[in-house]
């Protein structure tokens, strides 16, 4: 999920066609069959391509002015590294020395294509088993921080956020007042979770750790993507993998037992969960926002721009308020 405040008006990958896409590869050495398919991606653009006498290649091109070239060269390290800690991840292709590529305005990088399946979130040991894996993604992500991308935390996601749909008018006047009580109250008790959770360590984070985002077969979990990686606490790529209701605390025991078979876990994190998930609501209403001039953005969710989008962003923020000022999820260690 993006925040980036400096997307450029208008439709930023009008100027990629397929020839374009192709051209660009046919740049870097590969020889290219004709096939090209678009894979599902709103911030970039994603294309698996068919590759003569090979296996077919996926290529990113990158949305223009979202990240600078050191942030992007920080995620291809942070996946270089992973890979060469054999922590399941896809990495980028190096060619010539080169990992991100230029081509008609456009930055690229190239990866090879691993499939898989959603894992399944209710098994007791694919839980665990995802536990382990993050444990090992964190470790080599406490090993160095980033040093150009941005952090995950109250003032990226949710003041600033906040800053800007206020200045460019993206809620309803109407709901202005009630909207803005919310969300600073909401605000407010983020900083207290922080407060509660003490002296928080940093980490080199997936930072969008989400189902969808990762990739399950027979050997196991990996990601092929880290184009959110951020610092952030070690919990906020645990926290997304749970479910709602009464199956959560048995669920974070599983992923925390995994977790802790290889790295420790510091339960004060657990006072930050909500507040996460505050931020994460925040922010993805910005997100949406920042990109609506993107034709892609309001034919993907047209509800968007209406009055109720905005009466239910409202109302989740003052549940989340309420959740914040609750004792935090406690894992549920089952025999």
């Amino acid at each position: 999920m993006a925040d980036e405040p400096g997307a450029p008006a208008g439709a930023p990958y009008a100027g990629l066609t397929p020839e374009v896409v192709l051209d660009a590869l046919e740049g870097i050495g590969l020889a290219c069959d004709g096939r090209l398919m678009a894979l599902n991606s709103y911030e970039n653009r994603v294309f698996q391509v068919g590759i003569d006498q090979g296996a077919p290649l996926v290529a990113k091109f990158y949305r223009p002015e979202r990240w600078s070239d050191a942030q992007i060269l920080e995620e291809h390290d942070f996946a270089l590294a992973l890979a060469a800690a054999e922590v399941p991840m896809v990495p980028p292709l190096a060619i010539d020395g080169m990992t991100l590529f230029t081509h008609a305005a456009f930055r690229f990088a190239v990866f090879e294509r691993r499939g898989g399946r959603t894992p399944e979130l209710e098994d007791a040991k694919v839980l665990a088993w995802l536990g382990r894996f993050l444990a090992r993604l964190h470790t080599v992500g406490a090993m160095t921080p980033f040093a150009a991308r941005p952090a995950l935390d109250r003032q990226s996601f949710g003041c600033d956020s906040r800053d800007w749909l206020m200045r460019h008018d993206a809620v309803p006047a109407d709901l202005v007042p009630a909207w803005r009580a919310a969300i600073d109250l909401a605000l407010e008790l983020v900083e207290r979770c922080y407060e509660r959770a003490g002296q928080v360590v940093l980490l080199r984070c997936h930072g969008d750790c989400h189902p969808g985002n990762l990739l399950w077969t027979d050997a196991g979990p990996h990601f092929v993507d880290l184009d959110d990686a951020r610092m952030a606490p070690a919990v906020q790529d645990l926290w997304m993998l749970l479910p709602g209701g009464d199956a959560a605390a048995a669920a974070l025991g599983d992923l925390i037992g995994g977790y802790e078979e290889m790295r420790d876990f510091d339960d004060a994190e657990l006072h930050l969960i909500e507040a996460l998930r505050t931020l994460r609501l925040i922010h993805h209403a910005a997100w949406l926002a920042r990109r609506w001039n993107d034709p892609a953005f309001p034919a993907a969710f047209p509800w968007f721009a209406s009055q109720r989008y905005w009466q239910d962003r409202i109302l989740e923020l003052k549940e989340q308020a309420a959740l914040m000022q609750e004792a935090p999820l406690r894992p549920l260690r089952r025999r």
